[in-house]
């Protein structure tokens, strides 16, 4: 089985990606939250504090972009290939109603003709391989016959599906039928993306398709960064592996960021998801995301680890 960490805009940053390969058992694969390519045709220092070797040693990285311009795209894959890189990701899946607006994400899935037209283009001339993270389409589930069509055309490295409409952003549940369906006529390899947030879950999905050889999950590791860890069997999460966690992050965060407010914003992103790991929580979670400076953010912290325990299972509720 082959698990991998799904690109989170905020979340699964290179910082991230350092502690909780670490610390925990680490991701077959991670991938860099999603690059635009435009053309300017530069990397933006943020982009390149996420790509440089140095900050992705001892993990497999794939960088993500995003678009619909085939030749901004060739012009990144060309640049990532001097990098030594020799994958990239597409991003077919994003449901934000800003990406989708302008054509990106899951927006040019009912893009069919920009769709075929741009992957003509970059599967003939792209240095690199190319994998596809995609949701099934934009309103009904009955679209993704024609994509997976289409898809069946290129060379695609990984098709990786999340088997949600981009309509539904993340609520809903995922439809297992069009995933079967995948599982029955994909040409490429493909890797299961949803809702994976506990052993009970993955070990109910695996008994429903036992077929499945490659497990991404995003917000189930950024709630709970042990979680392929007890995927492949071993032992759940414990408070104190997840306040080491939070300790040596912010630490990273804080050597990468500096300044007191940017570095409040992050982690407290990342509270989204770990907070969901904690029972009878909200007086600590409150202070916590009320707090306006580090020392009251550490307290807020320090109190809900020291008063608040884990869920059993802990990770991510929806």
């Amino acid at each position: 089985m082959i698990f991998e960490c799904a690109p989170m805009e905020g979340v699964t940053d290179f910082s991230f990606r350092q502690v909780q390969s670490r610390l925990f058992t680490a991701a077959d694969r991670y991938y860099t939250p999603f690059i635009s390519p435009t053309a300017t045709r530069l990397f933006t220092p943020r982009q390149l504090r996420e790509l440089v070797p140095e900050h992705n040693e001892g993990i497999c990285l794939i960088p993500q972009l995003i678009g619909h311009d085939a030749g901004d795209f060739l012009w990144a894959a060309r640049e990532l290939r001097e990098m030594g890189y020799r994958e990239v990701n597409f991003n077919l899946g994003c449901p934000s109603g800003t990406v989708v607006s302008k054509k990106k994400g899951a927006g040019l899935l009912s893009e069919p003709e920009l769709l075929r037209s741009f992957f003509d283009e970059v599967f003939e001339h792209s240095p690199v391989d190319i994998s596809v993270k995609t949701r099934i389409g934009r309103d009904e589930p009955e679209e993704f016959s024609a994509l997976l069509e289409l898809f069946g055309r290129y060379p695609i490295r990984e098709l990786i599906i999340h088997p949600r409409l981009q309509t539904q952003k993340y609520k809903g549940s995922p439809h297992l039928d069009v995933w079967r369906r995948a599982t029955e006529e994909s040409r490429a390899p493909l890797c299961y993306n949803g809702d994976i947030f506990d052993r009970a879950r993955f070990e109910g999905f695996m008994s429903e398709f036992p077929g499945t050889e490659r497990i991404m999950t995003g917000r189930g590791l950024a709630a709970n960064p042990g979680l392929i860890g007890e995927l492949k069997g071993e032992a759940p999460l414990t408070k104190q592996e997840l306040e080491h966690f939070h300790a040596e992050l912010l630490d990273a965060c804080r050597q990468r960021i500096g300044q007191e407010t940017p570095l409040l914003l992050h982690m407290k992103e990342l509270w989204l998801y770990m907070s969901c790991c904690f029972a009878d929580a909200e007086k600590p979670l409150k202070a916590l995301r009320k707090s306006r400076t580090l020392a009251d953010y550490s307290s807020a912290v320090h109190s809900l680890f020291r008063d608040c325990e884990l869920r059993q299972p802990a990770g991510f509720t929806v």
